[in-house]
This record gives structure tokens, sequence and C-alpha cells, in this order.
């Protein structure tokens, strides 16, 4: 009895382990323990995940709308069918704010979440002050879990820090890179470090700026408690202004999630998200159109400088930029460039493509965009903050965003929180022609899903801006599926007009990671005796 009962429970813990993971344990006739290949792993499903989103512009003149969704497991059928699934669910905590009270206080037992979701295929939505929302940290299990997403907006009108601030919240991790921001005296910086679990984490910030690492004290061993969120102003970490950076967020223990929210005094506001580090191609998708300045910074953490060729990818075709055919980054320093009159009218994507031998070399890149009035005085800093004649009135006009650079969609990816209008999808294939299949999911008020499938020439960039719901109404979700073809990159620009201002915020999208691969596996009893 008493070695029976140790290897019963052994085996029941590796069963609850598999069926947790969406792992399989396979018996194949006459096979080998351990004989299975990778070869013929499966796509499983996820069962959880977990989602942070960042405390919004804590401003009484701002509002904040949550959109959840979750597609379902792929060739579910969930998403079509909108069927509540009683065996999944998915909720929005909120995390404790350590701004005031030194992370003392712990948020209370029975706190009910802000945003639920209770079914696959139809979005849910909240709106409110964003003076009342604190940071949020959430799990979606079951039949919800795998594509789960949640999209933060939010409208300031006025004040220095408005815009329309938008960003897909995000999943916890130990490593995070940020190119793109500033400490300099019109720029106000925050990184939000928003803790989901039980235990404390810690974390470790640097910048690197045009000349190398900065050193600052302050940035070391920052402790983030549990269930908690820590905002930290970037120019304290650098003991003069600096234009154009990269941050790196490093976790010694535990997990966080972190967003950056940028506050331009002259140009508005919005969230930077952290950018995807690749080692060859780079790829910023969905430019607007009308963009009036592009400001592009790159970095390689790596021990050797990249040259790249620089490409826009538009409707027709790729072209080379004139004035700047080619970027070098060297090592451990942020490089930064203005691109003017870059678009032409037309939506586009930057392509970044490493020259012979350059190809191994992490990198990391975001685009800050204006757009609006006119493109300022020549300022080359970055501060948007021209002086020439009518150059302050224009500024009041103009709206700010940023675009990080992004994996490839390998599975699908999601964006929620659309609207009927002003709501556009941008498509890039960087070298291959491919297709895609576009849901626009039912609406958060009705409606029936609608799809379509669309055609990617090589070297371009499609806006869809006209997929809508049938009879749909309130906020609705966008998926992409690729179907054949070469790498698909993807993002989604939300938009609207206030007083003048054409405020804008793009949200580039990566997989979703509703799926894993599961490799095969044999039952092997005799690990239960060694």
């Amino acid at each position: 009895m008493s070695l029976n009962r140790p290897v019963t429970a052994l085996a029941a813990a590796v069963a609850a382990l598999a069926a947790l993971t969406g792992a399989a344990t396979v018996t194949t006739s006459g096979a080998e323990p351990g004989t299975g290949s990778l070869a013929d792993a499966e796509r499983r499903p996820v069962q959880r995940s977990t989602l942070v989103c960042p405390q919004p512009a804590p401003s009484d003149l701002a509002e904040t709308t949550f959109t959840a969704f979750s597609p379902g497991a792929p060739g579910s059928g969930a998403a079509e069918s909108g069927e509540e699934d009683a065996e999944g669910r998915a909720g929005l905590l909120p995390a404790v704010s350590t701004l005031d009270n030194g992370g003392s206080e712990k948020r209370p037992e029975d706190a009910k979440p802000l945003l639920a979701l209770t079914q696959p295929g139809r979005p849910a939505t909240h709106t409110a002050d964003s003076i009342d929302i604190p940071a949020l940290s959430g799990t979606a299990t079951g039949a919800l879990a795998p594509g789960w997403t949640v999209q933060q907006t939010t409208l300031v009108a006025v004040g220095g820090g408005r815009g329309l601030l938008g960003l897909q919240c995000s999943v916890p991790d130990t490593r995070f890179w940020f190119p793109g921001v500033s400490t300099a005296e019109k720029r106000h910086d925050y990184i939000h470090l928003t803790n989901p679990d039980e235990a404390s984490a810690t974390v470790d910030l640097k910048l690197y700026g045009p000349e190398g690492a900065i050193e600052a004290e302050s940035g070391s061993g920052i402790n983030v408690p549990a269930h908690s969120t820590v905002p930290v102003l970037l120019s304290a970490l650098t003991p003069e202004p600096v234009q154009s950076a990269t941050l790196h967020v490093a976790v010694r223990s535990g997990r966080v999630g972190a967003q950056l929210q940028a506050v331009d005094e002259k140009l508005g506001s919005d969230w930077l998200t952290p950018a995807a580090e690749s080692p060859g191609q780079v790829v910023i998708p969905g430019l607007p159109g009308d963009a009036t300045e592009v400001r592009l910074s790159a970095f390689t953490p790596g021990d050797s400088d990249v040259t790249f060729t620089v490409e826009l990818a538009g409707p027709s075709g790729s072209f080379t930029p004139a004035g700047q055919e080619t970027l070098h980054v060297k090592s451990g320093m942020t490089t930064s460039v203005d691109l003017r009159e870059l678009t032409r009218g037309e939506p586009a994507s930057l392509v970044l493509t490493p020259e012979e031998g350059d190809g191994k070399a992490p990198v990391v890149a975001a685009a800050r965009v204006v757009r609006g009035g006119t493109d300022g005085s020549g300022d080359q800093d970055g501060g948007g903050d021209g002086e020439n004649g009518d150059g302050e009135e224009a500024a009041g006009e103009r709206e700010v965003a940023f675009i990080p650079s992004t994996g490839p969609v390998e599975w699908r990816a999601t964006a929620a929180g659309n609207e009927r209008k002003g709501s556009t999808l941008h498509l890039t294939a960087p070298q291959d022609g491919a297709k895609v299949k576009v849901t626009a999911s039912a609406g958060s008020e009705g409606g029936t899903p609608a799809e379509r499938t669309v055609t990617l020439k090589p070297g371009s960039t499609t806006a869809v801006d006209d997929l809508l719901p049938e009879d749909g109404e309130g906020r609705f979700a966008l998926t992409v599926e690729p179907l054949s073809g070469g790498p698909v990159y993807v993002s989604r620009m939300l938009e609207r007009e206030e007083d003048g201002i054409p405020m804008f915020t793009v949200q580039a999208l990566s997989d979703d990671g509703g799926t894993v691969t599961v490799p095969p596996a044999n039952q092997d009893l005799a690990v239960l005796g060694r």
C-alpha cells in the first residue's frame, strides 16, 4: 500500500499535466517508448492564456473602452457559431497601483472582473472614465483561451496627453525591447510594469542612446509586488535629455507585462508596445497614406553592426525611398532617421532587409508616425516643435502614433475593438505573394460574421477597410489566417477626427499563440519505477 499510493499519485499528476498543456499520450502497437518524431507533431489549442493591460491615461477627460474577444480553437466552429461554452472563462481583474502606497495594498479577494467574456466568436465590451480604471490582469481558460485578445482604446479629447491611444493587452514575459523612446524635454515616457502573479517580480531597466548604454543606478532591481503595477518615468534614468533611445526591460525573477506610454507636449500621446526581435528581415507594417512624418528607430543588441536595404511596400509593390536607400545600425547604439514625404498618399510598410553577411544579428525597430498639419520646420530631433511661422498652430492639429516591428502571422492573428467607421487592416507580403482569409466577427451587440479571401502581391501592402459583420452592431474583431504563399505581416489602424485633429492609433499584430506544437508521446510506464 505504501508503495502503490505514490505511484498512483504520480500517474494522476502526469495525466493532469497532459490535460493542462494539451499534450497527448499516444500508444502505437509495437512502438518503442520515445520513438515519436517532431515531424509527426500536432498543433493543439492552448488551455490557458494570461493577459496584462496597463492603467489608462489618468485623466477625468478621458474615456477608455475595453473589447475582449476569443475566436476559439482553430477549426472548432466556435467563432462562427458564437455558442456559449460553460467550460471556458475569461476575465480581467484590477491590479493595485503602487504609485502612492508603496505596494502595501493588496487586491481584494472578492474582486470582480471589470470585463468578462462568456463565449467565443462574439466580443464583450466595457467603457468607463479612465480616471476610475486601474491596470488589469486576467486569465482565459478552456474554449476561450485560444486566441484570447483584449483591445484597450482611450480617447483623450483635450490637454497635453490628448489623442487616441490604443494597444492590445499583452502576454507577460521576462524580456522586452522598446526602440523609439525618448527623454527629451517635451516627451514624458512612462514604462508600465504589471505583475499578474502571486509572487513579486524584480525588473531591471536599461536605456541605450545614440552613443551606447546610458548608465543609471535607479533602473536596477525594481520591485513589482504581486498583482500590482509600477509606472517608471524614463527621464529619471538619464542624467541628460536623450532625443531617441531604446529601452530594455529584463526581469530577474517572476514575469511582468510591459507597455510604454509616450506623451509629446506638441503631438499628443499613444502607447508604444514591445518590438519583435528579428534576426533577419525587419517589417514595420501599416504606415498610413497621409503620414506627414515618419521617424524610424532601430537597435541591435548583438556584437556586430548591421546594414539594411530600406524599402517601402505599397499597394502596387516595393520601392526604395529617395535619399534613404540604406540604414546602418551600430551595435549597442540607437540609430534614428527622419523619413519625410514617405508614403505619397498610399498606405505602406517599412521593410528592412539586411545586406549580404548581416542576416544573423538580432534587430528591433519602431516608427513614430505623425498625421495632420505640416511636417514642422525641419526639426531633425523628433521633438516635432517647429518654430517657423505657423509651426505652433500646425502642431496643434497633429497626432502621433507608434508602430513597432513585428513577426509574421504563422497561424492566426486577431484585432479586437473595430468600429464600422475608422478601422483599417493592413496586410503586407514583403517577399512572395500570399493568400489570407480575413473574418469579421459578430458585433458586440449582434450580427453574424463575414469573411473574405484576400490575395496579396509580392512586396505589397493591401488595406482592408470595408469588411463588416452582417447586420452587426457594436464593436467587432478582425481575424487573419494565412492560407498559402510567403510570410504575411499585419497591423490595424483605428482613426477618428476630433476638433480638426486626425487622431489615430496603430496596433502591429503578432501570431495569437492560440495553438502549440505538441510532439507525439508513447506510454512508458517504466518511468514510474525509476
